[in-house]
């Protein structure tokens, strides 16, 4: 995979964790750097572990599925960026109350907004990447974008958190096209 549409695919991914700090950061009093430190790091550690659990899962089965990975790889993201861009028009009000200091909290919105990446991983598998590597790049460009959202929704409040789903979906919609369209036309 190469690294521009690997980076891509973190910043999709990322978008989860993006759009939760959004919401976590209005439940923060003052910028406090270690307490987003901490938070960005969770979801970085999730998002990164993530897809190399599904890449060990996706190894077990690939033999199996060989001649349809290409097809598995764009119905999975599809999947995933059709569940992100229909959650965010969704006419349903969320509520925004989060208590970031709280760690069970934070595991637990770590853990949810990681699944995809799970997902990503199994794909990862039948595409032959490199999951280290993919895994740290999912991890660091999560870290960015959970700190720089909780920095927003300190600053500016809930306002972009729709639209950044709908972004990061259609992310992955597009990369899960032009994945089966490279596959397609070899």
């Amino acid at each position: 995979m190469e690294l521009f549409t690997l980076v891509l695919l973190a910043c999709a991914l990322a978008m989860d964790s993006f759009a939760v700090s959004i919401t976590a950061g209005l439940s923060l009093k003052q910028f406090a750097p270690a307490t987003m430190s901490r938070i960005s790091l969770t979801f970085a550690v999730f998002q990164g572990i993530m897809p190399v659990i599904g890449w060990i899962l996706g190894r077990n089965f690939v033999e199996i599925i060989s001649n349809y990975d290409h097809w598995v790889v764009f119905c999975l993201l599809l999947l995933i960026g059709g569940k992100m861009v229909y959650e965010s028009i969704r006419q349903e009000e969320e509520v925004h109350s989060i208590n970031i200091y709280s760690k069970r909290t934070i595991c637990t919105l770590a853990l949810a907004t990681s699944i995809d990446a799970l997902a990503v991983g199994i794909s990862f598998s039948l595409l032959h990447v490199d999951i280290v590597f993919s895994a740290l790049i999912i991890g660091l460009m999560t870290f960015l974008f959970s700190f720089g959202g909780l920095t927003i929704g300190l600053k500016l409040g809930s306002i972009f958190k729709r639209k950044v789903e709908l972004i990061g979906g259609l992310l992955l919609i597009a990369i899960g096209t032009r994945v089966l369209i490279a596959h397609l036309w070899i």
